[in-house]
């Protein structure tokens, strides 16, 4: 007898990638960006969803359909009907966070089937990392047939990282980092993360230095000219144009915009040198989880976030 099974995907996009190379199986597709904005530990509540649908109307202007939004999650409600779940998810921050998410739903909604992971990233034979969305049809049939099951230790490790993550001190993530588990991008995405807070120095941080080195380094027409270099050269986030939009749009005070060039300003390469904080000025007061980035700074010399100083006790 055909196993039941449910497919819980990272978007739109990869749901119906999965439907054009016929997979019949349920699927129920996650369309939150929990890398950003507040989040509580429990998401199976009232309260979780009035929080991310606020916050998405608020920074994004993005209205939540609540009847879409529970006509997907309603999948879960007849878990028993399945005999397993794929959770498809990829390399990055962005989906990581996510996935971290969905496994704490599927642990506060009790349902204890089998897990299994198909997670993109490194290609054989390709130089860049990649997205599910980006691979072949033989390569995405390839990393579904070597999807991985998920043990007890993963799953805990997962439930541990959510609650910290919706917890008021991230740098009790660190450990974690060196951590051995089926989740083989976690470490690159926890450092990423912590490094999203502000530079002790400049008041930048990694994603909003490396734009600046975008627009330094080269020949950049417009800020659309520049999201397009932000979308193919941010690491392990895995942002969004409306994400990398936002940014730009802080980091505005240090270019010098005409109809046919963008360039640093004399503020922009100051910022690179690190000779002055900015963080007051570019004022990017994200919540992540349960904390402001404004509240902490990341210190190179200690290699962890400290308070920063004019949010000190």
């Amino acid at each position: 007898m055909k196993k039941q099974i449910l497919h819980i995907t990272n978007g739109t996009a990869l749901t119906e990638y999965l439907r054009e190379l016929d997979f019949k199986d349920d699927i129920l597709t996650w369309q939150e960006m929990l890398c950003e904005g507040p989040t509580i530990p429990k998401i199976d509540s009232d309260e979780f969803f009035k929080i991310r649908s606020q916050f998405l109307k608020d920074y994004y202007d993005i209205e939540v359909d609540d009847n879409e939004l529970q006509n997907e999650l309603s999948k879960l409600d007849n878990a028993d009907r399945y005999d397993e779940i794929h959770l498809w998810f990829e390399y990055d921050l962005f989906c990581h966070i996510n996935l971290l998410g969905v496994l704490n739903l599927l642990h506060q909604k009790e349902i204890k089937k089998p897990l299994y992971l198909i997670c993109s990233g490194r290609v054989e034979g390709e130089k860049s990392l990649k997205g599910l969305g980006e691979l072949t049809p033989s390569q995405l049939l390839d990393h579904y047939n070597k999807r991985v099951r998920l043990t007890n230790e993963d799953k805990e490790l997962a439930i541990t990282l959510w609650r910290t993550y919706c917890g008021k001190d991230h740098n009790i993530l660190k450990p974690y980092i060196v951590k051995e588990s089926s989740f083989k991008y976690m470490s690159s995405c926890l450092k990423a993360h912590l490094k999203r807070f502000p530079h002790q120095k400049s008041g930048l941080s990694v994603l909003e230095d490396n734009i600046l080195r975008l627009v330094r380094d080269n020949d950049i027409k417009s800020k659309h000219h520049l999201l397009g270099y932000c979308l193919n050269y941010q690491g392990y986030y895995g942002f969004g144009d409306s994400q990398h939009l936002r940014l730009i749009d802080k980091l505005s005070i240090f270019f010098e915009e005409n109809e046919n060039s963008l360039k640093l300003n004399r503020k922009g390469h100051e910022a690179l040198l690190r000779q002055h904080n900015f963080a007051p000025e570019i004022n990017n007061s994200m919540i992540y989880g349960g904390v402001n980035r404004m509240e902490f700074q990341f210190s190179i010399d200690q290699n962890k976030l400290v308070k920063t100083v004019l949010h000190a006790n």
